[in-house]
């Protein structure tokens, strides 16, 4: 078994590595358990459902007035010229990052349309497995596809692209350091739930992924807080591990 680490060498602060999705039903909701978690959390993933529940951009304001930063991840999936449109009406809104699924040409209007917000493009979501893209009619394994879909978001001018840190190894043993991987279905235990491409904290950032988005596992816990505190104290332990 290939032992190397990919371990980011990024200039990025170990505490923002930790992206906490807040996946409420209303803002008020998802405004109690920021105040809760406080300094243990600096990075928010906003989804859809807090965009259904209103107030979206409201909450997103919000959080960057409190010293936060901010991933909107709405999956823009439309024409080309709608989606650029959309990330243009975006990349003024205190967003750091956004996510888009799509071909290339709806890639490349989300990029032409940036600025400063930096585009991930979705590759093959963690729910999916070999049977769910069977079902879709992808003929090749998921390794195969993601590795396909992030080369071509690479080469259009996407800035990272989002992968199960199960792929996000040969992500970058092919296609090298300088983009950033941002790794959904952390499970720091068994896993029981409808994320089925999951990894461990520690296996995720050795595997070569930039940030990690964990969600029920801390909004879940009996304390959000410790939860949330432990995870970033293992997250500091990788880190420093690298630098001893």
């Amino acid at each position: 078994m290939n032992k190397t680490s990919y371990l980011s060498t990024k200039n990025i602060n170990v505490s923002e590595r930790l992206i906490f999705a807040l996946d409420f039903e209303s803002n008020k909701e998802a405004r109690e358990i920021v105040e809760r978690l406080g300094d243990t959390v600096i990075f928010y993933k906003l989804g859809l459902e807090l965009f259904m529940a209103g107030g979206y951009y409201e909450l997103v304001d919000w959080l960057a007035n409190n010293g936060k930063k901010v991933f909107v991840d709405l999956k823009f999936f439309d024409v080309p010229q709608t989606v650029g449109s959309a990330v243009r009406q975006l990349r003024n809104k205190n967003a750091t990052f956004t996510t888009v699924h799509g071909n290339d040409k709806i890639l490349e209007a989300a990029v032409k349309e940036k600025g400063d917000l930096k585009i991930l493009a979705v590759t093959v979501l963690t729910s999916l497995d070999r049977h769910d893209l069977d079902d879709l009619g992808f003929e090749c394994n998921v390794e195969n596809l993601v590795l396909s879909r992030a080369k071509r978001a690479l080469q259009l001018g996407c800035d990272g692209v989002i992968s199960s840190g199960l792929e996000a190894r040969s992500l970058r043993e092919s296609l090298g350091e300088n983009f950033l991987i941002v790794t959904p279905g952390i499970r720091p235990i068994a896993n029981v739930d409808d994320q089925k491409r999951t990894v461990d904290v520690e296996q995720a950032f050795l595997n070569g992924a930039d940030y990690i988005v964990v969600g029920r596992p801390i909004k879940l816990a009996p304390d959000p807080y410790q939860a949330a505190q432990d995870l970033q104290h293992r997250i500091g332990k990788v880190f420093s591990d690298r630098d001893r």
